[in-house]
């Protein structure tokens, strides 16, 4: 009995043993992603397989190229040799399925309490890979430790370089530079003209032999299923030896070269400095500070990885849960909301991209600052400062929205606020397949109009704490007669619930969860009568163990799974998926409804994700699943809504306890 208590001692709350990772198919299936605050990262699966042209050892943002994100080293193709016996411990898929080699098969364990450590074991010798990102610095670092004695043992490393964007795949070509430059413990590698240079750097003295070759092939089965090419060439330039002296070898890969004698200390700084991700919780707060990067002098949130950047609408929105709510950091939401504010244009915020590149198409986007501001004042207690710092922008923002912007966005003369036309998609429904939206919602789109007079409100309710009687005189008539007019617009009697749209006599009843937001915010347009109608048919038709549908399965027009090709798979995005970020506005909601009676349910959703944890993507939330059960995970495997979703519920559900 004794014997198996300590084992469940030693458990972490994230390992994979043995059996489950020799299991290829299972553990394919499994995601991670380490980042840098500085915007690199890692991502691959649990095995060190890539599956994606997203998967890499080494990705970083190119300002010289295009301003993406490219991976630049694949992976490191290691080996280690003992007592002059060589073993295989990488694992790659060429065209056709075929693995090789197989170096899984040497994995006895893989737990992650603070960041990923593989356990191998080859013949009677153990020891342990560790994988680190500096939090500081572009530089990835890997340790190595020994845990049994040796006669002779080295690590030998075949980088296998891409040096291409994300979004991209590479493949042989004349243009690639073969050369490399010797640096102190290792190599300096640079494929072509204006990219970063990379550094491989060892603790200990190598001996490198030059031998340019190229790996065909290389299979992304995940990039295959999801309709795309599947196969790249990877170019190794050359092997770096390392004998190991010691029972610890640190391995690093920079844009920067470094003194060796550093390395060790680096990682033990940033260890020290990272949270333990031993339970649910934590691990949702290891997720958050992985989506926060600071670039270019500016704070941002990546929306998604391995593949979103920054948006616009996602940062709004998920601002709140990622810096607030449980994690407590005021000061960076602050941040992040002066630096969107810094890329306003005509009272709209970038929807994707930045700078020339920045597409504007998002008319929600800056009503999702109203409520990201309302949020941050009333955690800070800063009600009263709010209109001096922040009101010139409220009010240029207002007076676009009323006097007209960007694609149609306009107020019509009952105070609506319309928006899109037939090729756009405006809304965060927004997926588009052959050029044509597949929900438009071209008109007045319920969740747009109920942030609209939320964010009216709010400006009222700042402007009278900073007697700004202006701003009130020209601005109290419209809010006054708006809740008439949304309920006249947007409400059935007959059918009891909300229009998802309004264009002209056009009304969409489709059963949506854009109607529930309207439920949510402190300043709604409906009456508690019309809320719990709402929220009823949330409940019935929409509210699953794993998020929200897009649209009730009752509907002919829903898509209960996200599979096939890209234009299959964005046909069912937004037309049945479940999605978890909309569980903060429903928080929301049923806590403005039903009180401390809401508590019991939302804890029963806000630990339906506890298994998630080891699911999908390692200790973190995906973007969506599939409407039908068993609710599959899919998208992209870590997205930062999704993960701000479950700590703003989880702080809602500790402050109704309170």
């Amino acid at each position: 009995m004794q014997i198996i208590f300590n084992f469940i001692l030693k458990m972490s709350y994230i390992e994979f043993d043995k059996t489950e990772l020799v299991n290829i198919p299972f553990s394919k299936k499994k995601e991670i992603v380490r980042c840098s605050r500085t915007g690199a990262f890692a991502s691959t699966t649990l095995l060190g397989l890539n599956t994606r042209k997203y998967h890499g050892l080494f990705i970083l943002p190119q300002e010289n190229v295009d301003g993406e994100r490219h991976v630049l080293v694949s992976t490191l193709n290691e080996s280690i040799i003992i007592d002059d016996m060589e073993f295989h411990l990488g694992m790659h898929q060429y065209k056709g399925g075929i693995f090789d080699p197989k170096g899984n098969k040497y994995l006895q364990k893989f737990n992650a309490d603070i960041i990923p450590v593989y356990h191998f074991r080859v013949g009677h010798f153990n020891f342990t890979k560790e994988i680190l990102f500096s939090d500081t610095e572009e530089r990835l670092i890997i340790k190595y430790t020994i845990l049994d004695d040796f006669e002779s043992a080295s690590f030998q490393f075949q980088p296998l370089l891409a040096f291409r964007q994300i979004h991209q795949l590479t493949h042989k070509n004349d243009q690639a530079n073969t050369g490399y430059e010797e640096v102190q413990n290792g190599v300096k590698y640079c494929l072509y003209d204006k990219y970063t240079p990379i550094y491989l750097q060892s603790s200990e003295a190598i001996d490198y032999q030059h031998a340019p070759d190229w790996f065909y092939n290389i299979e992304y089965d995940e990039e295959i299923k999801r309709g795309y090419d599947g196969h790249e060439d990877l170019l190794k330039l050359g092997r770096i030896n390392v004998p190991v002296k010691s029972k610890e070898l640190y391995f690093t890969i920079g844009t920067s070269p470094i003194d060796p004698k550093e390395i060790a200390n680096i990682f033990n700084s940033t260890l020290d400095g990272h949270r333990s991700r031993n339970s649910y919780l934590n691990c949702l707060k290891n997720a958050a500070e992985q989506f926060i990067i600071e670039r270019n002098g500016k704070t941002q949130i990546i929306a998604g990885y391995p593949w979103f950047g920054r948006w616009g609408r996602d940062t709004f929105i998920a601002v709140p849960g990622l810096t607030l709510s449980v994690v407590n950091k005021p000061t960076v939401c602050k941040t992040i909301i002066d630096d969107m504010l810094s890329e306003m244009k005509d009272g709209l915020f970038p929807n994707i991209g930045s700078g020339d590149q920045a597409a504007y198409n998002s008319v929600d986007a800056p009503l999702w600052f109203f409520r990201a501001l309302q949020q941050y004042a009333s955690y800070t207690r800063t009600e009263k400062k709010i209109w001096k710092e922040y009101g010139p922008v409220m009010q240029s923002i207002l007076n676009a929205y009323k006097n007209g912007s960007l694609y149609n966005i306009r107020m019509l003369d009952n105070g609506l606020i319309y928006a899109g036309n037939e090729h756009v998609a405006l809304t965060w429904m927004d997926a588009v397949v052959n050029g044509v939206p597949v929900t438009p919602r071209t008109g007045c789109a319920v969740e747009i109009n109920a942030l609209w007079y939320n964010a009216i409100q709010f400006s009222l309710e700042m402007a009278r704490l900073a007697k700004d009687h202006a701003f009130v005189e020209a601005w109290e008539p419209l809010a006054k007669t708006f809740p008439d007019t949304f309920k006249a617009t947007f409400w059935s009697k007959e059918i009891g619930y909300l229009a998802d749209y309004v264009n002209g006599d056009y009304k969409n009843f489709q059963v949506r969860p854009n109607m529930m937001i309207a439920v949510s915010l402190p300043y709604t347009p409906i009456s508690e009568k019309i809320k719990q109608l709402v929220l009823k048919k949330t409940c019935e038709e929409l509210l699953t163990e794993k998020g929200i549908r897009t649209l009730s399965p009752n509907d002919p027009d829903y898509k209960g799974h996200y599979q096939g090709n890209q234009a299959e798979r964005d046909a069912a995005y937004h037309q049945g998926c479940c999605w978890p970020w909309l569980l903060a506005p429903f928080t929301d909601g049923m806590l403005s409804v039903y009180g401390q009676n809401a508590v019991s349910v939302l804890e029963k959703i806000f630990y339906n994700f506890d298994n998630c944890m080891k699911d999908y993507g390692i200790s973190t939330i995906c973007e969506i699943t599939d409407g039908d059960p068993p609710y599959k995970p899919n998208g992209c495997f870590s997205q930062a809504w999704s993960v701000a979703a479950l700590l703003y519920l989880k702080w809602k559900i500790d402050t109704a306890k309170k």
